[in-house]
């Protein structure tokens, strides 16, 4: 680690103590404030506010720990109703679950380990350097007028008196230097680490929180299923079945006709044949459509290439996968792929498009990006929430980010590991 990330890590401590202090502190008696407010009826206007106020700086230092010491702090809340009732009836509701949930209490006892534990450690990550710098100073010049004024001056366990022990205080000072450069980056991630003992869901919490998913996700894909073959026997109804009908019908005809009229009989042949390779045609793309035969063959890796020569816009593909995956997996991923590309295609604006897919860690790891207009979002009802929702039967996690004037970037995570090898050829 460089001497300049030690030293700032540092000047992030100090930043932290104040942050403690005077956020957490604050924080803190306000909201236990509210809630005895709550004994007046007063505290369900004022509660939700305060909660909604802790959550915000507990999310800001999430985003901390994440962009100081790399320490990653999941979100445990409770997903809200988005259907609340207005006036003060959805607010007492809105109270009530926000109180009802585990990680408001959590919260509110981080709040006061943040302001005693958490100040500390903040506070130690941030000492030692300017300490050291201390002794320098002192060295300098500046032990003298602090001498005369108030006698002897005690730095660390080094009584300054004169110049000889004011340079035994700069070489202290040194030392005081030296470990707070190794100790500051340990200090300020051991904060971070305190805080994450906290703000994290507890293992029962994040059970809750995936059996509820899961259960979501199996009612979704319960419909899905349902709604594709409702889509997959419309289409046989109106395409192939048609076709195959008018085309028995067209052979009634022919035979008929075959010894009376034997041009009209050789036409309407012509005809019946035409029907046979359209309505042949209809039943490969709707075999494809539920899973192509190269997913089937050769696997994601294949599939997604030739996915990729389809796409009216350039597509450049990295694969790099250990071997086959299971089915549905496979499956999954393919068609998420497929409705990504075709929607960027389509809608976003862009000359070019890449899609990378590796496994690494026991996760699929699926991106796709292009240089269209950006705005992408997963909105109820919209393509991208119908993927999120495919992938949420597998434990699978979606993530967009797509500021204005782009680029897109769309991130897809699936828990699987490879069920055979990757042939040789």
């Amino acid at each position: 680690m460089k001497v300049r990330s030690r030293l700032l890590a540092s000047v992030r401590g100090f930043a932290l103590m104040f942050i403690t202090l005077a956020g957490s502190l604050t924080l803190f008696v306000l909201t236990v404030l509210s809630l005895v407010l709550m004994l007046l009826g007063l505290g369900v206007l004022t509660t939700p506010a305060m909660v909604r106020a802790v959550r915000w700086h507990a999310n800001r230092r999430r985003l901390l720990a994440a962009e100081w010491s790399g320490v990653q702090i999941r979100l445990p809340y409770r997903p809200l109703p988005a259907d609340r009732r207005s006036g003060l009836t959805g607010q007492v509701e809105l109270c009530t679950q926000l109180l009802k949930d585990p990680a408001t209490w959590r919260d509110l006892l981080w709040l006061l380990v943040d302001m005693t534990a958490g100040c500390i450690t903040a506070a130690l990550a941030c000492v030692f350097i300017p300490y050291g710098v201390e002794g320098w100073v002192l060295a300098a010049g500046v032990w003298e007028p602090i001498v005369d004024a108030g006698g002897t001056y005690w730095y660390a366990f080094v009584p300054v008196t004169s110049q000889g022990t004011a340079n035994l205080a700069a070489l202290t000072g040194v030392g005081f230097f030296v470990f707070g450069l190794f100790t500051s980056p340990v200090l300020l991630r051991t904060h971070f680490q305190l805080t994450r003992a906290f703000l994290a869901p507890t293992p029962a919490m994040a059970l809750t929180a995936r059996v509820e998913r899961l259960t979501e996700t199996r009612h979704d894909a319960v419909d899905t299923s349902a709604a594709e073959l409702r889509r997959i026997e419309r289409d046989l109804h109106d395409g192939a079945q048609a076709r195959l009908v008018a085309m028995g019908m067209s052979l009634g005809t022919i035979e008929a006709l075959i010894e009376k009229d034997p041009a009209k009989a050789k036409e309407l042949l012509a005809a019946a044949r035409t029907n046979s390779a359209e309505a042949l045609a209809e039943l490969r793309d709707l075999v494809r459509g539920i899973h192509p035969p190269v997913l089937a063959e050769r696997g994601l890796g294949d599939a997604v290439r030739a996915l990729a020569l389809r796409m009216p816009l350039p597509v450049e593909v990295e694969v790099e996968l250990d071997g086959r995956f299971e089915e549905p997996v496979e499956a999954a991923a393919y068609f998420a792929v497929s409705e990504i590309l075709t929607n960027a295609a389509k809608h976003s604006g862009a000359a070019r498009m890449w899609l990378d897919i590796h496994h690494e860690a026991g996760m699929l790891r699926v991106a796709v990006t292009d240089n269209g207009d950006g705005g992408a979002r997963v909105a109820r009802g919209g393509g991208l929430s119908g993927i999120e929702r495919r992938l949420g039967t597998f434990d699978g996690v979606l993530a967009v980010s797509s500021p204005p004037g782009g680029p897109t970037m769309v991130t897809m995570e699936i828990p699987c590991t490879p069920t055979a090898p990757r042939p040789t050829v």
